[in-house]
């Protein structure tokens, strides 16, 4: 048993972990970084970076077969399913050197790679180490929930991290869960030939705005994907090639494969957390406002703080812990800034508040404004003129922004911007956009909601007479 002492021990070295270690590190602090399972966490090998990877292959299959409306002819694609899961492996292991336990010894990080487990409020116990630290922060994230239903536990199924193993391409891919990963993994297997059902309890991507999410729905139903929602999983029962999933109301899909989609918990379980005096939620570990748990010395970041279960919020996080536990600044978090996107074709995108949500605050005092992409010339030019912005206003500042549509998640990067710093509309107008690029929807959208007080107001055009008559 050895014993190390250490300014900042960080749990988990996962996007928002790595954060942590390197901020602290380069600006001076002794950090100790436990990983014991893959470095990078699950956004480098089973989230963000191979859900991405595979959809660019879906994405250059699919347009193999649409050609003709630009004048290419249609051929069918000869899809090999291996092959494009080499392409996510090649992909993962481009990135995996910017995470690599290398690297951060090479910052000057002591990597430990070994699961922790809390023995005091300030001491973990990792292997045969243990390491007592001023400050200790637990980035340990979250991993793919598995509902309880009947028969799951005897039927062979896919999660987030199980599918990149699979390397024969599935006939008939059942999805439980129509959330944002369900989404576009069943996208992605359409276009890769795969047939397709999407088996929902509620509504599919029922967390976004039921308009935008509908722009994107029926989209995906275009492209033959079956959706069942309000479809609660009952039962599942078969065998590997031959599946089926009985819902409550006594419909039976049957396919070859099964995902389980239905969201995820907060990776807490294993770390002993009374020991040190933390709290939990039915989510996660309890933080305030500034990311500390019920023990004050002890910070939780990322999708284990049971809220926004995003790789850029757990950066978020890092940020503000690194000002807090490094120089003792005050630091609080903070949410209506936090934007979000589902990455299918067309993509979905928020910030803030929805309109419903929107309405519900404010009001009579709400303005929505909408600019649809079928005015925009290069979504014309590219014929990508399916869906519109959304943007929920009071007194002159967007509150919430929502879009469905092609780059929605490149365009709602704009408006996080001007909410986070609490710019108003005319920001956003006075914005010059290159032509012809769908970043002028934004600006139109801004143009939407002036335009009728500048060509729908009697006032002006009066001033713009009286000017007009006493200009030389």
């Amino acid at each position: 048993m050895k014993t190390i002492k250490t300014d900042i021990l960080v749990i988990g070295a996962g996007s928002g972990g790595l954060s942590v270690a390197a901020g602290a590190v380069q600006m001076g602090a002794d950090v100790t970084l436990l990983e014991g399972h893959k470095m990078g966490g699950d956004c480098l090998n089973y989230g963000c970076v191979p859900s991405k990877a595979l959809l660019a292959s879906a994405k250059a299959a699919h347009a193999m077969d649409h050609a003709a409306p630009y004048g290419v002819a249609d051929s069918t694609p000869q899809v090999d399913y291996a092959a494009a899961k080499d392409h996510v492996a090649d992909v993962i292991a481009t990135i995996e050197p910017v995470d690599s336990q290398e690297r951060f010894e090479g910052l000057g990080v002591r990597v430990i790679r070994e699961y922790g487990q809390f023995v005091s409020d300030s001491e973990v116990q990792a292997g045969d180490t243990r390491i007592k630290a001023r400050r200790i922060v637990i980035a340990t994230g979250s991993s793919p929930f598995v509902p309880p239903i009947p028969g799951l536990d005897s039927v062979p199924y896919l999660t987030n991290e199980t599918l990149w193993d699979l390397r024969d391409r599935p006939d008939h891919l059942l999805i439980i869960g129509g959330g944002p990963i369900g989404m576009e993994m069943a996208q992605a297997h359409r276009r890769l030939g795969s047939q397709v059902t999407v088996i929902e309890g509620a509504k599919a991507l029922g967390k976004d705005d039921p308009e935008m999410a509908e722009v994107v729905l029926e989209a995906l139903r275009a492209e033959g994907i079956e959706m069942a929602e309000d479809a609660l999983a009952k039962e599942v029962r078969g065998s590997t090639g031959a599946i089926e999933v009985e819902t409550k109301d006594g419909r039976v899909f049957k396919g070859s494969h099964l995902l389980v989609a239905v969201g995820r918990r907060a990776n807490m379980d294993n770390l002993n957390l009374k020991a040190a005096g933390i709290e939990t939620t039915r989510t996660g570990i309890k933080v305030d406002a500034s990311l500390k748990t019920t023990n004050k010395r002890v910070y939780a970041i990322g999708d284990v703080a049971g809220g926004l279960q995003f790789t850029h919020v757990a950066g978020y996080h890092a940020g503000i812990v690194i000002r807090s536990a490094l120089f003792g600044l005050p630091a609080k978090t903070k949410t209506a800034h936090i934007p979000w996107a589902t990455y299918t074709q067309p993509e979905l995108a928020q910030v803030g508040l929805t309109e419903a949500q929107a309405r519900e605050a404010h009001g009579g005092k709400l303005e929505v404004v909408r600019f649809h992409y079928s005015h925009n010339d290069r979504a014309i030019a590219e014929r990508k003129t399916r869906g519109l912005i959304k943007v929920m206003v009071v007194k002159g500042k967007p509150v919430g922004v929502s879009i469905a549509g092609h780059q929605a998640g490149e365009l709602i990067a704009l408006w996080s911007l001007v909410i986070a710093n609490g710019l108003k509309m005319s920001h956003v107008a006075n914005m010059v956009a290159p032509y012809p690029t769908i970043a002028e929807v934004n600006k139109r959208a801004a143009g939407a909601y002036f335009s009728p007080r500048l060509f729908e107001n009697d006032t002006v055009k009066t001033v713009v007479r009286l000017v007009q008559r006493w200009l030389p």
